[in-house]
């Protein structure tokens, strides 16, 4: 359907800088002579196309034009100043402000926002977000410190190519230069960061979705480790195994059931299972409880020498 065609045009020439009559043709199965009068039509609608001329010309919008509300729909509008301006609060970014004013002269926020989220941490220092940031901006290597699953500290040097916020956790990925490859690495285990003056080509792409190794992540298939949860302590297990498998139990009781890499190495799980103190129980892995139990033991000696 012609119609079809001229909205998915519209939408390419908005997400590309310039696209070619033949490139456009090819990929519609239409003429040249067709395109050309699509083009005219979306010109006659109000959106300013350009012509570009020479070997790599084309069409594409002007610079600077702004999106007409009839191509979002309020929804739309309203999801992305909801993101946007969760990304200011954490990169203080004034240019992501100019785009929420921009966007709300699309879509002006007299309507009731059914959305809200902040990405941001009381837990991570900002002021590291934005100098990794900015490091990716320049393309300049960064130094830090970095403490891994097993405790070890070490220095490092990363060329940084993406932030990313996953897991409820921001993550940097780039280029290793310890590892010799990309890799991921948790930002809360980074200290003492910062940008050098050293510059590096982008040559190193990570790809959208990562699942590159972290310096941390196992090498091993994960262990289900289950637990039982006090009803006293319910809410509290909730929020801290949200993706553990779940039953409730006719006492009132909860059953948690989560796939743990290295059980025995993370300390991360002990340390949780102690804050719960008598409230929670490690059920399996059976030989698990021993470590429980020793850890617990050496916990009581500190208050009971003198």
């Amino acid at each position: 359907m012609k119609l079809e065609r001229l909205i998915s045009i519209i939408y390419k020439l908005l997400n590309n800088e310039v696209l070619s009559a033949s490139a456009l043709a090819e990929e519609y199965g239409v003429s040249q002579r067709t395109i050309y009068r699509d083009i005219d039509v979306i010109c006659a609608a109000g959106i300013p196309v350009v012509s570009y001329q020479g070997t790599k010309g084309g069409y594409g919008i002007m610079d600077g034009y702004k999106m007409d509300r009839s191509l979002l729909g309020s929804y739309d509008v309203s999801s992305l100043i909801t993101v946007l301006h969760s990304m200011s609060t954490v990169f203080e970014d004034e240019r992501v402000l100019e785009t929420i004013e921009r966007l709300q002269t699309i879509e002006p926020g007299s309507q009731t926002q059914s959305l809200s989220m902040d990405i941001g941490s009381r837990w991570i220092d900002t002021g590291t977000l934005r100098i990794l940031r900015q490091a990716i901006k320049r393309s300049r290597v960064i130094r830090y410190d970095y403490i891994n699953a097993k405790n070890e500290r070490s220095a490092r040097l990363l060329e940084p190519a993406r932030l990313m916020y996953k897991y409820g956790n921001w993550y940097v990925a780039g280029w290793c230069r310890s590892r010799r490859e990309v890799r991921e690495f948790r930002v809360s285990r980074m200290a003492n960061v910062e940008e050098t003056d050293e510059t590096f080509a982008q040559r190193h792409v990570v790809e959208e979705g990562g699942g590159y190794a972290r310096d941390d992540a196992g090498d091993t298939e994960p262990v289900e480790v289950v637990m039982k949860v006090a009803g006293s302590a319910l809410a509290r297990a909730m929020d801290q195994f949200s993706s553990a498998e779940k039953h409730f139990n006719k006492d009132g009781s909860l059953t948690l059931k989560l796939p743990v890499d290295r059980p025995h190495e993370a300390q991360w799980l002990w340390a949780v299972l102690l804050s719960f103190g008598d409230s929670m129980e490690l059920v399996e892995p059976v030989e698990l409880r021993d470590v429980v139990r020793s850890m617990l033991e050496s916990t009581l000696r500190l208050y009971t020498e003198k």
